[in-house]
């Protein structure tokens, strides 16, 4: 057997056991590099570890931290408030708000699962109370997280973007949040309108909404900050990953626009404005707000570092240090060789979308996106499809399906669903899961990379 297939099958074997097991992917991926380059590449443990992304390193740890500030203080609670409290008592928008506060949460920098496991209980609950289909309400939360995450200071996107600088391939920043945001937005329509959409709108203004709304997300919202997330179906809420930057151990229950507030939100425009119009580095950007802001607010850090999502930089810095060591040894080379080979350019790159749907559906998005991209570095450099619009199909195959019971943001959904209807939205999401691994990637292949062949 030669040294690329079985460098290959310990990725894959990595993947399976972190999808069948809960432990974190970039743990077994850093054992791994370690096993696979010391005994089949002969390589010494400094090698190994050049491989390390210090840049995404960088990235993930600003963000997040910046992240769990806003948290601390209250920032991201203004937020999820101000977004359902203008609704003013219009049931039919409150599934929008939910999608919208979702997509600025992942926007600013936190993990797609954190922004759900914040958001699930206020939507869940509101759902169950004024006769919101609960589907609906959770297809709606999990791709409003999906949609923002791949915005430039996103965690999604800055994977993605950093790993494409790396690799030295075109990409575009902009088309990709653009691109994937329209895709989440246009799932969450179908599901609306699917799911009761119609009937809402029918039913009007509810002014018993607009009275017990602000109470129904303070409950929720300290329900999610004290972690009380319930089990799901097959214990598929946990999937190799720890996120507790969801959590806070105090809850502000004053949501009105303060002073450390008011600098937050301005810090995190100047961070969109400086990674942006600038070109300033996201990552020290991004720290450097959160130094600022920690320096001029100190009681709300208290925690924040411990808050910063290790688990998913874990996760991150392993696999890209694994393909790393397949990209210095030529295995990234011969794989793009071999899937040059298959003769149709347009059918490799539906072949690649569609791994990265079925993949991610049942293990992590932010692995298999981290993973695949630079495993079809080769196929892209060959021009035979365009890379921007073969790395947004990518994206978006890979994320989308992220609804599924099976991966933790659908889990977290069927979690904090009513008991008595959980079953029957474990079942839903998982039919609309499946349904999306096979639909996404043919769509998502036929708009963004077939015209550019």
């Amino acid at each position: 057997m030669s040294t690329e297939i079985v460098a290959l099958a310990a990725l894959a074997l990595v993947f399976l056991i972190a999808t069948v097991r809960s432990i974190n992917m970039g743990a077994l991926a850093l054992v791994a590099a370690f096993i696979v380059g010391l005994s089949v590449f002969g390589d010494d443990t400094d090698a190994i570890i050049a491989g390390f992304p210090g840049d995404l390193f960088v990235i993930l740890v600003g963000v997040t931290y910046l992240f769990a500030l806003a948290k601390n203080n209250g920032t991201v609670d203004w937020i999820v408030h101000g977004a359902v409290r203008a609704v003013r008592g219009r049931v039919a928008l409150v599934p929008w708000a939910m999608f919208f506060v979702c997509a600025v949460v992942t926007g600013i920098g936190a993990v797609s699962p954190a922004a759900v496991a914040i958001v699930a209980p206020v939507a869940m609950g509101f759902a169950h109370r004024y006769r919101i289909n609960s589907v609906m309400m959770g297809m709606m939360v999990v791709q409003g997280a999906t949609g923002g995450s791949f915005s430039p200071i996103g965690i999604f996107g800055s994977i993605t973007n950093g790993v494409v600088d790396s690799n030295d391939i075109e990409g575009s920043a902009t088309f990709l949040f653009l691109s994937a945001m329209i895709a989440a937005t246009l799932v969450a329509t179908i599901t609306y309108f699917v799911f009761g959409g119609r009937e809402l709108i029918q039913r009007g203004k509810d002014e018993r909404a607009l009275a017990e709304i602000g109470a129904t997300a303070d409950a929720a919202s300290s329900a999610a900050t004290r972690g009380t997330v319930a089990g799901t179906p097959g214990s598929v809420v946990e999937r190799g990953l720890h996120h507790t930057d969801a959590a806070s151990d105090e809850v502000d229950d004053d949501t009105r626009l303060n002073l450390e507030r008011s600098t937050t939100l301005l810090g995190l425009v100047a961070l969109i404005v400086g990674a942006l119009a600038f070109d300033l580095d996201v990552g020290f950007t991004a720290l450097t707000v959160a130094v600022v802001l920690t320096l001029l607010f100190p009681p709300s850090a208290r925690g924040a570092v411990e808050k910063i999502s290790w688990g998913t930089i874990l996760l991150v810095g392993g696999i890209v240090t694994y393909v790393n060591l397949l990209q210095n040894h030529g295995v990234v080379t011969w794989l793009g060789d071999r899937v040059a080979d298959v003769g149709a350019p347009l059918l490799a790159a539906l072949l690649i979308c569609f791994i990265g749907a079925v993949v991610s559906a049942f293990a992590s998005t932010t692995g298999i996106i981290g993973a695949l991209i630079p495993l079809a570095v080769p196929f892209l450099l060959t021009d035979q499809v365009s890379p921007i619009g073969l790395i947004a199909a990518l994206a978006i195959s890979s994320s989308v399906v992220d609804c599924s019971p099976f991966s933790t943001n659908g889990a977290l959904i069927v979690a904090n669903s009513d008991e008595s209807e959980r079953e029957m939205v474990f079942k839903r999401l998982m039919q609309w899961g499946m349904s999306i691994v096979v639909v996404a990637p043919i769509v998502t292949w036929a708009i963004l990379v077939l015209p550019s062949a």
